[in-house]
């Protein structure tokens, strides 16, 4: 029991940040699709914070797990990506940009008011009762988990390839013909990110705006 206990109190400590990380970059993206005329999400019960509507088995539960236990520098994780029908969008093509900044925007403005948080807590005096300070430590320390979460998410999600959001912020963007070429990677699109994950080409990709606005925060 005394080996895992780290593990356990690890995860706690992450579990707290990555469901509300997923959980509301998926609401993002539904609820701006139902303000710009797709009720796809809203019909699915999507449109919820209830967590139980969005946790998906592998990819919140099974995968934060396996980083944990394999003591990997970071936990990841995403929730059932929300169904949205973008022909039913008042403008599509506009539309499905605006739809897939949503995610990326909530996960910056979670990582903004959680870095508020680590400020204020770090700043504030001591008070003069260990549980009250155990505890402010572990909200700080949750505080912070929650920005490295919430800027790894909306920085791997604006690459632009699909199905990352990215990927369907720049198939919005870019002419008929190119936006074409690039949605027919999309089948291909998570093998494509897995190796350049491999060959360390996405972390040289990522790092630089990662750390950027890691200094910005923190």
């Amino acid at each position: 029991m005394e080996a895992i206990a780290p593990y356990v109190q690890r995860f706690a400590l992450w579990a707290v940040p990555i469901l509300a990380a997923v959980v509301l970059h998926e609401v993002a993206h539904g609820y701006v699709a139902y303000r710009l005329g797709d009720s796809t999400a809203a019909r699915a019960g999507r449109l919820t914070l209830n967590p139980f509507a969005h946790v998906d088995l592998f990819g919140t539960i099974v995968l934060p797990l396996l980083l944990l236990f394999g003591n990997a520098p970071f936990l990841f994780g995403y929730a059932k990506p929300v169904p949205v029908n973008f022909l039913q969008l008042r403008n599509p093509r506009r539309g499905m940009v605006l739809v897939a900044l949503a995610g990326p925007a909530m996960n910056l403005v979670l990582a903004g008011l959680s870095a508020i948080v680590v400020r204020l807590l770090l700043t504030m005096p001591v008070p003069d009762n260990e549980f009250l300070t155990s505890n402010l430590i572990l909200i700080a320390r949750m505080a912070q988990y929650s920005v490295l979460m919430n800027v790894g998410l909306a920085v791997f999600n604006l690459l632009p390839l699909p199905p990352l959001d990215g990927g369907r912020v720049a198939t919005g963007l870019l002419p008929q013909t190119s936006a074409l070429a690039l949605a027919r990677l999309e089948p291909y699109g998570m093998l494509i990110i897995m190796v350049l994950l491999a060959s360390g080409v996405l972390d040289q990709v990522l790092h630089p705006m990662t750390t950027f606005l890691l200094h910005v925060l923190l």
